[in-house]
């Protein structure tokens, strides 16, 4: 039976210091991932965290890291399983781990492992595939339309939903938008998705009047001085993702959605109402910032369950509804099947 996802477990605290070699091999990679790779803060920092616990691991157990083999590792991950981590935490630290030893391989520094136990040989563990969830198009709705919009705040929250949903949107690329980005007249914004890659994305007629309104009433309200950002705070500063995500959750429970949301279900939901209207998945790539079609492929799978889901309970109405006739004794059909009937 697949383990199914479970809260993060605590973990015992790693020793306080590393190697001095461990520690300056780790510092040299996250050099390389911040500066060369440019990722973003958040991933530096999930990286150190990730890098950090397994090369505790490796010193509590006398191992020095570059001497360490794919055994090694895996008692790492079975470690991690004992403790009952989700699968997909598990399967990142492995793939981060093994990123490390593929830098350290690249950069010429001698791995001492056994022969025919190397970590860059290293398999992840298997992750069932869940499906994203997404809202209805009237939930959506509900939620875009809950905030007071006869308030600066509201005006700028209800900006916010609609181009999380009319746009598809990351939470981080839309608090990273300046009022330069936006392109009104065209229904345009560039915006700064991940690696510091920039796009341009598109947005309909709800978003450009919410953004308009916004522009026209609610941000000048808001803002204190010259401030590019596109989203100001009560204080006239850059709103910040966690704030953005309190507005999301906000707005849901407005709206009296079953379920808590997420600004990141409203991506989902931009995607999945694009397949389901048949748009072309490279098209939907383009839109979301993908950098492979493999990763938007996903919503075909979420739009092919929604469709069989409904073809279902419409099958099984019709079915009730032909058991209740013919309990009635009454026909399926009063007209004659056919002329010879009729004679």
């Amino acid at each position: 039976m697949p383990r199914t996802s479970r809260a993060r477990a605590t973990e015992p605290a790693p020793p306080a210091e590393l190697p001095p070699a461990s520690l300056a091999a780790l510092e040299a990679y996250l050099a390389q991932v911040e500066v060369v790779r440019r990722r973003s803060p958040l991933t530096v920092r999930n990286y150190r965290t990730d890098l950090h616990h397994y090369l505790s691991h490796l010193a509590a157990h006398g191992i020095e890291h570059d001497a360490a083999g794919r055994t090694d590792v895996r008692g790492y991950l079975a470690r991690l399983r004992d403790e009952e981590l989700a699968d997909s935490s598990i399967r990142r630290r492995a793939a981060t781990v093994r990123g490390f030893y593929r830098w350290l391989d690249a950069e010429g520094v001698p791995l001492r492992n056994r022969p025919g136990d190397s970590i860059l040989r290293l398999r992840y563990p298997k992750v069932g595939r869940r499906l994203p969830h997404f809202l209805s198009v009237d939930d959506a709705t509900a939620l875009v339309a809950a905030p007071d919009e006869d308030t600066p705040n509201g005006l700028r929250d209800r900006a916010i939903l609609e181009l999380l949903w009319g746009a598809g949107l990351r939470v981080s690329e839309i608090m990273g938008l300046d009022v330069a980005d936006l392109d009104l007249t065209n229904g345009q914004a560039r915006v700064t998705g991940k690696g510091d890659k920039t796009r341009i994305c598109l947005y309909g007629e709800p978003a450009r009047h919410a953004l308009h309104r916004y522009l026209e009433d609610g941000r000048p309200r808001l803002a204190t001085g010259a401030q590019t950002a596109l989203f100001l705070n009560r204080s006239g500063g850059r709103l910040t993702a966690r704030s953005a995500q309190t507005v999301v959750r906000n707005a849901g429970m407005q709206a009296a959605l079953q379920s808590r949301v997420h600004p990141h279900i409203l991506r989902h939901t931009f995607a999945t109402h694009l397949i389901e209207g048949s748009a072309d998945l490279r098209v939907v790539q383009h839109l979301l910032g993908h950098a492979s079609a493999d990763t938007t492929q996903i919503y075909t799978a979420v739009a092919h369950r929604r469709k069989s889901t409904l073809i279902s309970d419409a099958l099984t109405r019709a079915r009730s509804s032909e058991a209740a006739r013919r309990g009635s004794g009454l026909s399926v059909s009063s007209e004659p099947r056919d002329a010879a009937s009729a004679v």
